[in-house]
């Protein structure tokens, strides 16, 4: 059993997460110790564990562990002894009736071992990661678009819910939930929704919450006029500097706010940047986004095609296929004196659809997950570009360099959710 004293111990030896931030200074990168990780992958309800070979690259295929649905997200304890798993069996343009999040232990080499029973969940959970103290775990819901918070005990098995205030505004299409640094507040990510079918758009914005032994309280809607026009993703924290770079899927863009020192935004972004090079032949949206360990690049994905029909698509003797990939990185060098992204490159994803992506703890490695297999026509001839794990070595520049892609016969189902997580 873990008390406070070792907990806070690990804390402060921690390095990155999926969706976190090392803190490394620039000068640090790739000075430090390797750091071993490994690298879990949701096919459906089965979470793979891979070994991860830093220096090599490489990736070897372990056990895997079964969810009662689909894996949606994972986010570890900081102490790198626990991961937190959302499971359901709902999903787009499904409802479900089976909606979980489990415990795991994670032993030296990486296994994972359930610790205790799955929880039941009443909705779709969508995101969830742990608060900066290790003592909550914040959950985000899509539909209806809400938020939930659980207590952890110092075992690091789930606890019970902490009741939350009535008209907590959250927003359409949560998407994403993490406490700041500060652990001050939370910020809940949400999408809103594009017009289709008749239905007028749905506006995005950023909700800020305060937050204070485990309960929310509504802190302030952060988005552009009435959040028209701005679909939000996900965000990350810059490791050493008070900005949020924000995904906005809708828009291919890429907004930068102030972090304030009570943990609020900035009413309006400081930068607003396109994540495309020139047009691209198939309509594309932006995925998640991480932070450079050494804070000075970001990088998201845009993702195209999707899995559902999209402009751009075609039949081919009876069968939906593309006539180009237009699945990319997009990698942003930060301007170290104003912290404003310069966009140097879309490398080729190798994938279809990047719906996850995420560095080793050094940052001299980043692996992207890709949701699924695509039909690609060139000419006459038609190949499938299988699902996969595409590896990449991450340049002093931050530019990417393809290393080698680990094919995932994903069937009818998809890879949802991929990440390396540091080991103890």
């Amino acid at each position: 059993m873990m008390n406070r004293r070792t907990f806070s111990t690990l804390l402060a030896g921690s390095v990155t997460a999926p969706a976190l931030s090392s803190g490394m200074s620039s000068a640090s990168w790739g000075q430090t110790a390797r750091t071993r990780m490994a690298l879990y992958s949701g096919v459906g309800p089965e979470l793979t564990h891979y070994e991860v070979d830093v220096d090599g690259a490489t990736l070897t295929k372990r056990a895997a562990v079964k969810l009662p649905g689909g894996v949606q997200y994972a986010w570890p304890h900081a102490s790198r002894q626990f991961l937190y798993v959302t499971s359901s069996t709902g999903g787009p343009g499904m409802t479900g009736n089976s909606h979980h999040v489990s415990a795991f232990r994670i032993d030296a080499s990486g296994a994972l071992q359930p610790h205790g029973e799955p929880l039941a969940l009443k909705h779709r959970p969508i995101h969830n990661s742990v608060d900066r103290s290790g003592e909550y775990l914040l959950i985000a819901y899509n539909s209806p678009s809400s938020a939930t918070v659980h207590r952890l005990k110092s075992d690091g098995l789930i606890g019970e819910a902490v009741p939350q205030p009535d008209g907590l505004d959250c927003g359409i299409y949560g998407h994403q939930i993490l406490a700041t640094p500060s652990n001050q507040s939370v910020l809940l990510v949400t999408r809103g929704n594009n017009a289709a079918d008749g239905k007028p758009e749905d506006p995005g914005s950023l909700k800020v919450f305060g937050f204070k032994d485990g309960v929310l309280s509504n802190k302030a809607s952060v988005q552009p006029g009435t959040g028209l026009g701005f679909g939000p993703r996900h965000l990350d924290f810059h490791p050493t500097r008070p900005l949020v770079y924000v995904s906005i899927e809708r828009q291919n863009q890429l907004y930068v706010y102030e972090l304030t020192p009570d943990g609020g935004l900035s009413r309006d972004p400081l930068f607003v940047k396109s994540t495309l090079i020139g047009p691209d032949k198939h309509v594309t949206s932006a995925g998640p986004i991480h932070v450079h360990p050494s804070g000075g690049f970001v990088y998201l994905t845009n993702r195209a095609p999707s899995s559902t029909p999209a402009p751009g698509e075609e039949l081919f003797e009876g069968k939906r296929v593309v006539t180009s990939n237009d699945s990319t990185i997009a990698v942003f060098a930060i301007d170290a004196g104003t912290g404003e992204p310069r966009l140097v490159e879309t490398a080729d994803a190798h994938g279809a659809h990047v719906r996850t992506f995420s560095f080793d703890a050094s940052g001299q490695t980043l692996v992207a997950g890709s949701l699924i297999p695509v039909a690609l026509r060139q000419g006459d001839k038609v190949t499938v570009m299988p699902a996969g794990l595409s590896v990449f070595r991450v340049g002093q520049d931050g530019k990417l360099t393809f290393t080698r892609k680990y094919d995932i016969d994903t069937g009818t189902l998809t890879q949802w959710w991929s990440g390396m997580i540091a080991l103890t």
